[in-house]
This record gives structure tokens, C-alpha cells and sequence, in this order.
């Protein structure tokens, strides 16, 4: 069972349920949640993946209703079907409130989170209440094992997905869509999650309008997921194409640079060597509570990771149309400043881990040693 309720798990779960029957030659059955990726990739889905991706204080509110039945529904198929294993891919809240019902009814196979919380960043409380519903924690970063083996949580860092997700077809696209191959091409990403598009879609395309406007031949594209496009393409400009969730790695391999909303988007863009900027809004509720809970100065992954500020961010008040356009118009014109960043999203990038790696496959090895710990299939789990 496996259950992935952000479009950035559907990524890792796709990724994992390939190397999974990869591992088991084509025997593997799953069934549970997750997005158009996993679901190609073989999963069983038990409702859309959108239902539960939702994030803030703020913003949960309304939806509290469909997450409890949708609650519901995940633990009586996982106790109805009884897997031999059950993996919840990030979302650690939602992930926890099931791992802790599917124990206390009764299902005694092991339970996996895969993508630690970021317990580094804030709530480091969360550590202990993972120890307390799991058996086993996959990481993608390295330092992260150790904050939760502390609290007796078996952690391994298996490494992250975005080294392994092939480079898209940039010319392929462009030809796709007759976006000369000259043209700058500006990426418009606000998010995979409805309350974010509410609040970012509006600067965001506006900002895009303004650069049309201010940058010879500029085209735009939108890589977006089916349930948020209609909105969106009414917002940009004319010369913007929709992008479908199958192009996404293309439309980031064409771009020359990208406006973003603060998430795991950032490190594709980081890993294609992509130029950004990264807005954020949020409920002022959200935001007040964040500001006295956040244990870091930046919001932005390539920012974390190097300590400095490789990539502009751009919050709340700052997050403007104009703002935007500003800080956006450099890249664009793709000299010292676009170079510079690419510099620094390198060595972003490299701290990851080694370029070529799998991490899937080595999350695979770990997810099926638990499963079948009687006989194993042997696979390295360092394997590249």
C-alpha cells in the first residue's frame, strides 16, 4: 500500500513503484494513493490525489471533512486487503494520522514514511511522534537520519529523486508548441496545490504579462497539473502555451528561466540549471505562525542547502507582479546574473548527492528487505 498525497510524492512514488517491480520482475501489486504519475507507473488508486493536497493552518480548515472520509477510506481498504507492506510518501501528517488507525486496528505489517518532515526547519516535536507510529524513515538528505534515530526511529538516507529524473526534450518541446528556438521561454510553476494557485496565480501571470510586454519575443509556458489548468491559462497572456503534466521535464529543459512557487519544483529547476525566482503567499495566520516557528533564514530548497542566497525570494508583501517582473528580467536576459545562479543551483544540486545515482532503486531494496525479510531480493543498495 502506498500513499502519496502531494503531486511531489506522486514523483518519488512513480519513481519507486518502477524500481519496485524493477526488483520483484513485474510481480508487484499496489494499490492506494497518488497521482497520474504513480498511477501509470501501476498503482491501484483509491481517489484522486488532489483531495489531500492541501497546505497551511488556514486553508486546511474547510477541507477537514473530505480529509477525515478520505482518512477513513485509506485505512478500511489497507485493513481490508491487508499489504504486505505500507508506505506513506511525504504529507508525514495525513501520513501519521493512517499509519497510527491501520496499527490500532489491527494491521501488523510494517509501516514506512518515505521523505522525512523537515523537523530541521521547524516543529522539531514531529521527530517523536514519527518514532512513535513507524518502524522504519527514508530521508533524501543526509543529515536527516540522525535527528530521528535519536527518538529510536530506524532512519536511512536513500538519497533524492531529483537526481535520477531524466532530462526533458527542450527542443522537443519548443518545436511542439512553435516557440522558436531562439525566443526566451519563461516558466510559470505557482504550485501544485489549489490554496497556493489561489494566491500566487494572479502575480505570477501578471508578472508574465508585464515581461511580454518588456522582453522582445518572450513566450511563456505553464506545466501544470489538469485539475488547475482551466483557471490558470485564462490568466496568462497570449503568447503562453499549457504545458500538460507529461511535458513538464521538457518545458523545463527548454526554459531559459522560471517563476516559482517555494517547493520541491525548485530543485528540478536547480538540477535542469534553470534560472529562478521563488514567490510565496500564504494566510497571514499561516504566515504569522510560520515566522515564530521557522528555524531558517530562507524558504527556497537551493537556498537551504547552500546557506546563501542563490535564489531570489520573494514573500507575502514582496510577492507582487512588479516585484516579480524586477527580479525576473535579468535572468532572462541570460548574462552574469543567470550565470551566477546556475553556479550556485550546482552546487545546490551536488550536495544531494552523486550525479547518476537511484535513489528509488535504493529505496526499493530497504521497502522490500522489511516486506520479505525471509528472503530479500538482493539488490545494492547503494547501487547507481
Amino acid at each position: 500500500m502506498l500513499v502519496a498525497g502531494e503531486p511531489s510524492g506522486d514523483v518519488i512514488g512513480a519513481l519507486l513503484i518502477k524500481a519496485l517491480s524493477e526488483a520483484t520482475a513485474g510481480r508487484l501489486t499496489c494499490f492506494g494513493v497518488g497521482g497520474p504519475g504513480m498511477v501509470a507507473a501501476g498503482l491501484e488508486p483509491l481517489f484522486d490525489q488532489s483531495d489531500l493536497a492541501v497546505m497551511g493552518l488556514v486553508e486546511v480548515v474547510p477541507r477537514l471533512p473530505l480529509l477525515a472520509r478520505r482518512l477513513r477510506e485509506c485505512v478500511s481498504a489497507g485493513l481490508a486487503r491487508a499489504p504486505d507492506i505500507v508506505v506513506t510518501i511525504d504529507s508525514s501528517s495525513f501520513g501519521r494520522r493512517l499509519a497510527r488507525r491501520l496499527r490500532r486496528n489491527g494491521l501488523h505489517a510494517p509501516l514506512v514514511h518515505y521523505v522525512a518532515p523537515m523537523v530541521w526547519a521547524w516543529r522539531p516535536g514531529r521527530a517523536a511522534r514519527l518514532a512513535r507510529e513507524y518502524d522504519h524513515l527514508l530521508t533524501l538528505f543526509p543529515f536527516e537520519p540522525e535527528l530521528f534515530r535519536r527518538h529510536g526511529l530506524n532512519a536511512e538516507c536513500v538519497g533524492h529523486p531529483v537526481l535520477e529524473v531524466p532530462v526533458g526534450d527542450g527542443a522537443g518541446f519548443r518545436r511542439r508548441h512553435l516557440i522558436d528556438p531562439a525566443a526566451p521561454l519563461l516558466l510559470v510553476m505557482p504550485g501544485s496545490r489549489r490554496s497556493e494557485v489561489e494566491r500566487l496565480a494572479a502575480p505570477f501571470a501578471e508578472a508574465a504579462r508585464r515581461l511580454t510586454v518588456a522582453v522582445p519575443g518572450l513566450r511563456v509556458a505553464l506545466p501544470t497539473l489538469p485539475h488547475l489548468a482551466p483557471r490558470l491559462v485564462r490568466l496568462l497572456p497570449e503568447a503562453a502555451v499549457a504545458a500538460t503534466e507529461s511535458e513538464r521535464r521538457d518545458a523545463i529543459a527548454a526554459a531559459d528561466a522560471a517563476l516559482v512557487a517555494s517547493g520541491t519544483a525548485t530543485l528540478e529547476l536547480a538540477a535542469a540549471g534553470v534560472p529562478m525566482v521563488v514567490g510565496y503567499r500564504a494566510a497571514p495566520l499561516t504566515v504569522w505562525a510560520a515566522r515564530r516557528l521557522l528555524r531558517l533564514r530562507h524558504i527556497a530548497l537551493p537556498n537551504i542547502l547552500t546557506e546563501e542566497v542563490v535564489v531570489p525570494e520573494l514573500i507575502q508583501g514582496d510577492c507582487t507582479a512588479g516585484g516579480l517582473a524586477t527580479a525576473v528580467a535579468p535572468l532572462l536576459a541570460g548574462g552574469e546574473a543567470a550565470a551566477a545562479q546556475r553556479r550556485g543551483l550546482a552546487e545546490a544540486v551536488g550536495r544531494l548527492g552523486p550525479a547518476g545515482s537511484r535513489p528509488s532503486r535504493r529505496a526499493a531494496a530497504v521497502i522490500l528487505s522489511l516486506a520479505r525479510p525471509a528472503s530479500p531480493p538482493q539488490i545494492d543498495r547503494g547501487a547507481t
